[in-house]
């Protein structure tokens, strides 16, 4: 089993491999109980945010670790996942400025590399 920072980045490189934008890790361990992590990105249309969701869960399928609900759709325009210790939310361009996690969250600990 991977631990929980070789997820997150392994969910960046497959946000990186199909070009989505601004990847951001908030750490949130400190500040909530859902979740240690969030790794937020922006996708410039709907399939492209399919494609994103799609590698990741490929990505970390060839790890045996699987999502425990996915939220939303390409037409949502978030999309929600979840892996536990770490979200993933995937957004197309509009829609992350409006709900602004970032801004929400930012008493979480955005973690460069």
């Amino acid at each position: 089993m991977k631990n929980t920072e070789d997820i997150v980045k392994k969910i960046k490189n497959a946000m990186d491999d199909k070009k989505a934008e601004k990847i951001k890790v908030i750490y949130i361990g400190e500040i909530s109980v859902m979740a240690d992590y969030f790794v937020i990105c922006s996708a410039g249309n709907s399939s492209q945010m399919e494609a994103i969701v799609d590698n990741i869960t490929d990505e970390l399928a060839k790890e045996h670790i699987y999502s425990a609900k996915v939220e939303g759709n390409r037409n949502s325009g978030w999309i929600l996942m979840d892996y536990g210790d770490v979200i993933v939310h995937v957004f197309l361009r509009e829609d992350r400025e409006f709900y602004n996690l970032e801004r929400i969250w930012s008493d979480g600990k955005v973690i460069d590399d």
